[in-house]
């Protein structure tokens, strides 16, 4: 269970030197552009600090612009703020954190103000109402949305604007963050990264903030674009910062599944419409199951829909949509337009979908300002654990915790520019990547990134066992010691090697927790601990040889309950 200690999390991902390579500075560095990231550079820059904007893709790529449901926050006077907490901390199964739920939940609406005023047009009734609607686990309707199930692109689309219009801010499109650069005090300064055109450049600062996103890509099927790769994930932990709850990944239950097709998501705007989920001989199967039917929380929905293929013998389910109250062509522009390229009519002809790896409730531990355990270095958004999410994230609350986390941590950050000017402290990093130049025992890049992938949905899926995850591990370090010493040093290996990281952490995180919780279910402890609420910890530490060891415990951490891991 234990792998040498020294495989894997190795410090740094490549070698440089200071003296070689370009430096840019700057009071802050936000790596990411999605909704956590814009919000916390956009509040950043209007109390004068200079910002870099660095994002793996293009500016406005990255999984909030997916995001086809809403933003949930309290917006009508039948609804109340103690409603949304009390909602979110029942789908949280016990590890919600209440203050931080409840400084999220009464952001909303200030969030979504500060959203209209930069021109994100949520929909509207013709009276000029805003156009409010439910969604699993939601009590009332709570959800607001944007051009029906574009939620995530027009919110997107109206801060990537602010961003390039903001003389504050400037941007870094198609530049890869490799690692975090930390000074001898243990204190983050900076950040080495690769540009397009395969250039090393640091980016220097006093404070650098995460906004990378999730890790979605680490599982075969899934909702989240090719660049959720889980870097900031592992970034973090390489320079020392604590993760938690790794193992609550939650599955949306209604993916797009046809042979050929993305993993598109099917919004729970749909069930919220009246849309049922049935099988293959046309059994509305979820009214067994919960009594929210279609609506209930997205682990439940998940599991009942993965046992109902397993029973049907079918590759999925389906959803129908015949039922609706409206035409679902004009309430579901986009999700009608993409399955009707597979020749379906969503009015008649009932949409195959399975679950998918929608979003890591998991991440970097930060308090309530986003403050890391690493001095100068802050998470914000689906790479962050605020606590809000607790075991199982409520549809619609992550966008809620981006806006809200990513104004805070904007407002929270020091504007000490004077410390952007020192001399940069860290000189060439140590790493032994032993890529012998033989054609003949390169790795296949591609290949192994699949078989990790198809693992993972198998082992570490919508259903776990101790056999499934012991064996995941095991051939995750297998394949990490493969990719350290015969692949090829460059970005393709470096992000096969987050992938690697995030996976492996995850389903050691898995084992440590034996119970089922939320979106963590257990074949083989398939009932919650009673009095069993605690967070899962995974604390680095890093030897002489520069090799980080992580120790796996619970918070409190109970010294006889302790794993300790590579």
């Amino acid at each position: 269970m234990a792998p040498d200690a020294h495989l894997g999390f190795e410090r740094y991902l490549t070698r440089f030197q200071t003296r070689h390579t370009p430096a840019y500075r700057f009071d802050l560095v936000v790596l990411g552009g999605g909704v956590a990231g814009s919000l916390a550079a956009l509040s950043a820059a209007r109390r004068g600090l200079e910002v870099a904007v660095v994002t793996k893709a293009g500016l406005s790529e990255g999984n909030s612009r997916y995001a086809r449901g809403g933003l949930a926050s309290v917006l009508s006077g039948e609804d109340s703020f103690e409603s949304h907490i009390a909602d979110t901390l029942g789908c949280g199964r016990g590890l919600c954190e209440p203050g931080v739920v409840e400084r999220i939940v009464r952001g909303g609406p200030s969030a979504v103000g500060y959203l209209e005023s930069i021109g994100t047009e949520f929909d509207r009734s013709p009276g000029g109402e805003r156009i409010l609607s439910r969604e699993g686990g939601h009590t009332y309707p709570r959800i607001i949305h944007a051009r029906g199930d574009s939620t995530g692109l027009e919110i997107q689309r109206a801060l990537s604007d602010a961003l390039r219009n903001d003389d504050r801010i400037t941007t870094f499109p198609d530049t890869f963050a490799i690692d975090l650069l930390v000074d001898p005090d243990g204190r983050v300064e900076g950040v080495l990264a690769e540009t397009s055109s395969a250039s090393m450049v640091v980016f220097g600062a006093p404070e650098v903030l995460l906004a990378t996103g999730g890790a979605g890509q680490i599982f075969r099927e899934t909702t989240n674009p090719v660049v959720a790769t889980g870097d900031g994930v592992a970034m973090a932990l390489r320079a020392g910062a604590r993760l938690r709850d790794l193992e609550f990944v939650q599955f949306h239950p209604t993916c797009l599944y046809i042979a050929g097709a993305a993993r598109v998501l099917i919004s729970e705007i749909v069930r919220g419409a009246g849309g049922r989920l049935i099988d293959r001989d046309g059994v509305s199967f979820m009214s067994e199951v919960h009594p929210s039917g279609d609506l209930a929380p997205r682990d439940v929905v998940s599991r009942a829909v993965f046992r109902r293929m397993i029973e049907t013998e079918d590759t999925n389910v389906y959803l129908d949509l015949s039922g609706l109250d409206g035409d679902p062509h004009a309430l579901f522009p986009s999700i009608s337009r993409i399955c009707r390229v597979f020749g379906m009519d969503i009015a008649r002809d009932p949409i195959p979908v399975r679950p998918g790896a929608h979003y890591f409730v998991g991440g970097i531990e930060v308090d309530a300002d986003g403050r890391t355990s690493l001095p100068g270095l802050w998470a914000v958004g689906e790479c962050a654990s605020t606590g809000l999410h607790g075991a199982n994230r409520m549809g619609s609350n992550s966008l809620l915790e981006g806006l809200v986390m990513g104004m805070r941590a904007g407002e929270s950050i020091p504007s000490n520019v004077a410390t952007v000017f020192k001399e940069l402290s860290y000189g060439e990093t140590v790493r032994h990547w032993k890529h012998t130049g033989d054609p003949v025992l390169n790795v296949n890049i591609e290949d192994l990134t699949y078989s990790l992938k198809s693992m993972m949905w198998r082992q570490l899926g919508v259903e776990r066992s101790f056999e499934g995850m012991t064996e995941a591990v095991q051939k995750i370090g297998f394949w990490q010691r493969v990719v350290r010493d015969l692949a090829e040093p460059n970005q393709r290996s470096w992000i096969l090697t987050n992938m690697l990281t995030v996976a492996r952490l995850t389903a050691i995180s898995a084992l440590f927790r034996e119970e089922s919780r939320g979106v963590h279910f257990r074949s083989d402890f398939p009932q919650a601990r009673e009095g069993s609420s605690a967070h899962t910890l995974l604390t680095p530490s890093m030897d002489h040889l520069g090799s980080v060891s992580v120790a796996v415990g619970c918070l409190p951490i109970d010294a006889a309950n302790v794993l300790s891991t590579s």
